[in-house]
């Protein structure tokens, strides 16, 4: 979401004449891009202000006499934007998330050495006609928004009230700019959304003719929701159908998507198209009903794992990810063992896990009581990490043998004379940069290339293979590859 953002603000203002250089000393403006989700974004937010402010104060005078200035943008600009430029005083421009429109103005309200300020939350505003400047051109893969802000209104959660309430951008709109990155060779797409599932395109204008009114959103058996369903419009479901069919050389992901509205049509899509990865993002966040209750989260463990067991039976073989957080309000060591039991018995292919941070404004802010110890907090975070790590490094031995079909994405940190990519559950696969057959001719894979990869051995997060030939995503059979290299 950060990226995306960053690449929306960067369009505006490339619009207007800015040019961007990688040299700080050379820089007239620096924005700094925020997130506001949990306490430790923060800190590093303002450690990085206090920093910039003493380059602004060594640094030389620009043209007219002024200094560097700073600007906030994003999610923590609209949560801190009293404190930001009244009492620390760090700052010369605070741009909430739906304000990046409005920074040309505001950089230029500070030419009189003036704070400029807009944290405004829209209930239209998606840039849909922004198209986004990606910060790495060369990168073979980017980052899409399909809609912002979230109705959701988990307990523990800050969104809606930094990103406001919950838009989709029009369908039209986001199949031209997926369009585009295919024609500059971008092979990966991720859908972003705080929650993708929930997307509704009700404008009367698309491509496709007026949005079936008929169709509303139902929620699984032991789902509920706080906020009344959403009805009429085009759904994610029609949305993922059309931008599967922009490239099928293109894999398409998504992410985030709220557990309490997965509709099957969505699954039936996975398992047709080829170019959509066989990977979904079921965040659980507990394995305990009492703390979910305490969450809002609208849903028991029971439903979890019932639409755990109704996913991989439509998609074997699904990589399932996840998110956890350990030590909410009231989370005993009981509670805490069961969230280790869910992982342990879903056994996802990554799971993302943080100590709970409480947040302003936010339903439990004001209705409970943040009292778990934060030492106990940080041994939580550490053992559900290890059972996550212990999980997937035993499932992962299950692929040695296997052939994958890897998204080259580039040179391996780790050792520059490997190559580095992802498959189609999202794993990073390690392997030797050395020519591989393409068709008839032998070459070196490139960024941009799909290589089918023999796994040989791997670890909780990580793959590692030699490279068997390079392919594209017609042609993945990995047990015909297996008789080839065989015979």
């Amino acid at each position: 979401m950060n990226t995306n953002d960053t690449e929306i603000a960067w369009s505006i203002l490339q619009e207007k004449g800015y040019q961007r250089t990688a040299n700080i000393s050379e820089a007239d403006v620096v924005l700094v891009m925020t997130c506001a989700i949990r306490e430790g974004a923060e800190q590093k937010i303002w450690r990085k202000l206090k920093h910039l402010t003493t380059l602004k104060r060594r640094g030389p005078l620009r043209k007219g006499g002024t200094r560097m200035k700073i600007g906030i943008l994003g999610c923590m600009a609209e949560r801190l934007k009293t404190q930001i430029l009244e009492k620390e005083k760090l700052v010369d421009i605070v741009c909430g998330p739906d304000a990046y429109r409005d920074l040309p103005r505001l950089l230029a309200v500070t030419n009189n050495k003036q704070s400029a300020v807009n944290v405004l939350l829209s209930l239209e505003e998606t840039y849909a006609d922004v198209m986004p400047v990606r910060l790495n051109e060369d990168s073979v893969t980017a980052y899409v928004s399909i809609m912002r802000g979230c109705d959701n209104m988990c307990s523990y959660c800050i969104v809606p009230f930094t990103r406001g309430r919950e838009r989709s951008r029009p369908i039209d709109s986001i199949l031209e700019e997926v369009r585009i990155l295919s024609d500059q060779g971008v092979k990966e797409v991720t859908l972003l959304g705080q929650n993708v599932n929930s997307y509704r395109d009700i404008s009367e204008s698309d491509y496709y003719g007026v949005p079936d009114r008929s169709q509303a959103t139902t929620l699984r058996e032991g789902f509920k929701t706080i906020y009344k369903p959403k009805s009429g419009g085009r759904r994610f479901a029609d949305l993922l159908d059309k931008v599967s069919d922009i490239d099928k050389d293109m894999r398409i992901r998504f992410t985030a998507a709220h557990p309490k509205d997965f509709p099957d049509e969505v699954l039936h899509l996975i398992k047709e198209r080829g170019n959509i990865c066989n990977q979904l993002h079921l965040p659980a966040q507990s394995g305990n009903n009492q703390v979910l209750k305490a969450m809002r989260r609208g849903y028991t463990v029971e439903a979890y794992m019932n639409l755990v067991g109704h996913v991989r039976s439509l998609l074997p073989g699904v990589a399932l990810t996840s998110d956890f957080i350990c030590g909410f309000c009231g989370e005993t060591e009981e509670a805490h063992q069961q969230s280790i039991k869910l992982i342990r018995d879903v056994k996802y292919s990554m799971v993302f896990c943080f100590p709970y941070s409480m947040r302003q404004k936010t339903q439990a802010f004001h209705k409970l009581e943040d009292d778990v110890l934060e030492d106990d907090k940080k041994r939580r975070h550490a053992e559900l990490a290890a059972t996550f790590r212990q999980e997937a490094g035993e499932f992962n031995k299950t692929y040695v043998g296997q052939v994958h079909t890897v998204l080259v994405e580039g040179v391996s940190k780790k050792r520059r004379d490997t190559l580095f990519g992802r498959n189609d559950a999202g794993l990073a696969v390690i392997f030797p940069d050395s020519e591989v057959l393409d068709g008839n001719l032998a070459r070196q894979p490139r960024p941009g290339d799909y290589v089918q990869i023999k796994i040989e051995q791997t670890t909780a997060q990580t793959l590692y293979g030699s490279a068997l030939k390079i392919t594209n995503l017609y042609n993945t059979d990995s047990d015909e590859v297996l008789k080839e290299i065989h015979s």
